[in-house]
């Protein structure tokens, strides 16, 4: 009686009883609200995953995977799982920072080879979602130019807004050398843009690669409900595109 928050004290208490923490402790907090509940077979085939955060996590888990199970690379071989993506990569530990060139410095430098020779040679796969065709709200999709579930890897080789604004645009040689790579591991892949020109678009982080002087392209999983508290994915998407990581690894 009396107090002037009484739920805050409340929920301050419980905070404290069952994990030890007091109000100061929320000056370093890092706090995240996410959907409950987890991840759900979708469909009468159960071919599809419903879950929290596809958007990046699907993404991320096949590179890791792929990285670590690539054991005689014919090149050496870099997976970087960077921070603050949807937020404009800012901050050390998103990817505007230097340190991805200060750490491929080192890597040319412990080498003994030119740090601008590496990076002018490297291909690189932005590992990225990309938004499926939803029939829902067909306006704001080009059809003939989507991605659909259950079609496999999608490569992107522009994304952006009105257009390419803000993009890295792949060259065609890049395509080509990746078409290849996939075609021979008999990964099945499928090409896309990011919604209709000017109603749809997005952004990812393959143009500040680019910028270091990167071959680079987006390549990822197709997603209905992106940004949703629960996105959609293909099982086979999933699989096509662990197998498209492992096959740019090993003969890219």
């Amino acid at each position: 009686k009396g107090l002037k928050d009484p739920v805050k004290l409340k929920v301050l208490t419980i905070l404290n009883e069952k994990y030890s923490i007091v109000e100061a402790d929320f000056y370093r907090a890092e706090l995240e609200v996410v959907a409950a509940g987890p991840a759900r077979d979708v469909g009468f085939d159960r071919s599809l995953i419903a879950s929290a955060a596809h958007d990046d996590r699907v993404c991320a888990y096949p590179a890791l995977r792929a990285e670590l199970d690539t054991l005689h690379p014919t090149y050496t071989t870099v997976t970087i799982l960077t921070d603050k993506e949807e937020i404009g990569s800012v901050g050390n530990t998103g990817l505007h920072s230097d340190y991805v060139r200060h750490y491929l410095e080192y890597l040319a430098e412990n080498a003994g080879i030119s740090y601008k020779d590496m990076i002018q040679n490297a291909l690189c796969l932005s590992s990225d979602v990309s938004a499926a065709f939803d029939p829902t709200f067909p306006d704001v999709y080009e059809p003939g130019n989507s991605c659909y579930l259950g079609k496999g890897c999608v490569l992107t080789k522009y994304t952006g807004a009105r257009g390419k604004s803000g993009s890295n645009d792949a060259s065609a040689e890049f395509v080509g050398k990746l078409r290849k790579v996939m075609d021979d591991a008999d990964v099945s892949f499928q090409t896309a843009e990011l919604g209709k020109v000017d109603i749809g678009g997005g952004g990812t982080i393959a143009y500040i690669l680019a910028n270091l002087d990167m071959n680079v392209i987006d390549s990822g999983i197709a997603v209905q409900n992106m940004h949703a508290p629960y996105e959609v994915i293909s099982k086979v998407d999933l699989y096509e595109t662990l197998k498209g990581y492992e096959a740019f690894l090993k003969n890219a």
